[in-house]
């Protein structure tokens, strides 16, 4: 168990106050938005491939059963408050609303190692509704297993800080963090400023999301179906979106 220090762990918000959210139509099928869970699913170097392995294995016994265990941050996943705020919510603590409802996909063209400030996001559309979720669409899910992959594009604090004025409920990325990529951060006094500004007001993060380009530029309903996992501070999780109709959402 970790035991809380003094000097870190505390400045949980509480949950950003976002309307309820509103009834939708509809407009195509679900889309898998997930990265199926095997040894080659992407994940930051710090943290090793998840184990699988089969404890029964027909036809040599009667029922195949699989066995497998990871990190709670490896591949496809949301992360809860108290993963940077021990004062804040596991993902046992999580309310579903936070996890399911409308929002908007994003496309962002963007370059190696590039930073996505305000600007960028002041000329996506459509527009950001307060209680929408956010996905990112950059295009980066295609490099996992390749060296670029670690090369993608983050978000700066000022960009925190323009979503939280938006009041989203949730982010959704297709890479690996909204802050900086392991390579450009400074050896010494990094603070995950975006994710801390995100999630000391509630408003969660999904990493490693696979979003497909036919939603992007649209409204999509979304659901995270990340597990429960008690007192976790994150979960691997099956995302799906699909669209639905602009004047019903």
């Amino acid at each position: 168990m970790c035991v809380p220090s003094p000097s870190r762990g505390t400045g949980w918000r509480g949950w950003i106050d976002v309307p309820e959210a509103a009834q939708v139509r509809p407009a195509g099928p679900w889309h898998d938005l997930s990265h199926p869970v095997s040894e080659a699913m992407p994940r930051v170097p710090m943290f090793g491939p998840p184990t699988i392995r089969r404890l029964m294995c027909q036809p040599a016994d009667p029922i195949n059963v699989t066995e497998f265990g990871m990190v709670v941050h490896t591949g496809t996943h949301c992360d809860a408050p108290f993963h940077f705020f021990s004062d804040g919510p596991a993902m046992d603590a999580i309310p579903p609303g936070r996890l399911t409802g409308p929002g908007v996909v994003w496309r962002l063209d963007l370059p190696d190692d590039a930073l996505i400030e305000p600007a960028h996001l002041d000329a996506a559309r459509p527009l950001l509704r307060p209680g929408d979720i956010l996905a990112l669409d950059t295009g980066w899910s295609a490099f996992v297993g390749t060296p670029r992959y670690e090369h993608h594009p983050c978000l700066s604090a000022a960009a925190a800080a323009w979503l939280l004025d938006r009041r989203i409920k949730l982010l959704a990325v297709d890479f690996a963090t909204p802050d900086l990529p392991v390579h450009r951060r400074p050896p010494a006094g990094f603070d995950w400023p975006v994710h801390r500004a995100l999630l000391s007001q509630g408003v969660l993060i999904a990493e490693h999301v696979r979003p497909p380009r036919l939603l992007a530029g649209g409204r999509a309903e979304f659901a995270f179906g990340a597990l429960a996992i008690a007192g976790s501070d994150g979960a691997p999780a099956r995302i799906l979106a699909r669209a639905i109709e602009e004047h019903a959402a």
